[in-house]
């Protein structure tokens, strides 16, 4: 479908979100776009995962993030990019040298998007000269919703249908997403929400 023609890199911070990332995966499993991520953005995601869990109470916490990760890897194994350190030989002057790597991977796999909730860590015109753009989750997910909503809406209503604790209608997902500042996504939804 339109996975032939559009790549993006999807930042860890854009992956700690339950919600951001089920909805993130449903879309690239629908074959939206290519999904990407690098080794270091999954063990980010991992160490976040863990730390969520533990504030949450849950003893399991670590055990519970690497489930996630693997999950991840065994349903999207073309998404890792690797071999892209030669690429972080040549600094670019970031805001926040520690997210090169990002850069980096993006550049590799020639992905046209780099997902992020840190929008200020890539600057824009730094990122033109790439031929990248950085947008959030929320930007992106309802940009590509609203690409072919006849076929994001069933991908949304099957990743909803396999909630299973707890379990939510329609509505309920919608304001779980508010809930967690996916403002533009709810907006694009919400008129199709008897189909979700």
């Amino acid at each position: 479908m339109f996975a032939n023609r559009y790549t993006a890199l999807v930042d860890a911070c854009s992956l700690v979100s339950i919600w951001r990332r089920n909805l993130l995966l449903s879309l690239a499993e629908a074959e939206f776009f290519r999904l990407r991520w690098s080794q270091t953005i999954l063990d980010e995601t991992e160490r976040a995962l863990a730390k969520l869990h533990h504030q949450r109470g849950n003893a399991d916490g670590d055990a519970r993030a690497r489930k996630a990760i693997a999950a991840m890897t065994k349903a999207f194994p073309e998404a890792m990019v690797d071999d892209f350190a030669q690429l972080l030989a040549n600094p670019l002057g970031l805001p926040d040298p520690n997210d090169e790597h990002v850069i980096a991977a993006a550049v590799k796999t020639q992905a046209q998007a780099i997902v992020t909730e840190n929008i200020s860590d890539f600057p824009a015109e730094l990122l033109g000269r790439l031929n990248l753009e950085a947008r959030t989750a929320d930007e992106f997910i309802a940009d590509t919703i609203a690409l072919e909503e006849g076929l994001a809406i069933p991908a949304i209503r099957n990743m909803r249908l396999r909630l299973k604790r707890p379990e939510m209608d329609a509505s309920d997902l919608l304001r779980s997403f508010e809930a967690h500042g996916l403002f533009e996504t709810v907006t694009v939804l919400t008129q199709h929400s008897g189909s979700i």
